[in-house]
């Protein structure tokens, strides 16, 4: 079944093949689980939504538009997962940590080795704010078109392409690159 499009899986999912889903979750899962591990911050809350927008995916697949493809389809729940993810982490850490250097301290749980050339990148991307880190690990760790993009999204080519271009700008800013300008 792993030589078949993710229309006949799904198609076969669909016939009453339950099995089928499980190419797909094997399909997709080293992709996502990269960049969901870099929108949280951190392998296990990446894992965690990850598990859930494949659950959701399997729940709502014979709801899902077949005009659109699996791939970018699935890439927007999780999307939406790593969003609400990030969301309910704040707000523990906000009800937890009155000490707000403390928390922006532990904001960020880099997957990436300390003391290496990647952990200053990956620290910084992890200050970004959720939609900027998105489109950046999208648009330039995932390699997508702005295109796909703009179909995971729902935003405008023209808007996604500003929103990279301004979190490209903030990323040399905080990595020194660029002198911070004060106005």
């Amino acid at each position: 079944m792993t030589d078949l499009t993710d229309e006949q899986i799904v198609d076969a999912m669909l016939g009453g093949d339950t099995d089928a889903f499980a190419v797909l979750v094997s399909r997709y899962t080293a992709r996502y689980a990269r960049f969901a591990v870099r929108m949280l911050g951190n392998s296990e809350d990446g894992e965690e939504a990850l598990q859930d927008a494949f659950v959701r995916a399997y729940r709502a697949l014979g709801k899902r538009d077949r005009k659109s493809a699996f791939g970018p389809w699935f890439h927007s729940i999780l999307s939406n997962q790593c969003r609400t993810a990030a969301r309910r982490r704040a707000n523990r850490l906000r009800l937890v940590v009155h000490d707000e250097g403390a928390l922006e301290r532990a904001a960020v749980d880099s997957p990436a080795p300390a003391g290496g050339e990647g952990s200053e990148i990956e620290t910084a991307i992890g200050k970004l704010d959720p939609a900027q880190r998105e489109v950046f690990l999208m648009k330039y760790v995932e390699d997508m078109s702005y295109d796909e993009i703009a179909e995971v999204t729902g935003v405008g080519v023209s808007a996604l392409k500003m929103r990279v271009k301004r979190t490209a700008d903030r990323l040399r800013e905080m990595m020194g690159e660029v002198p911070h300008e004060t106005g």
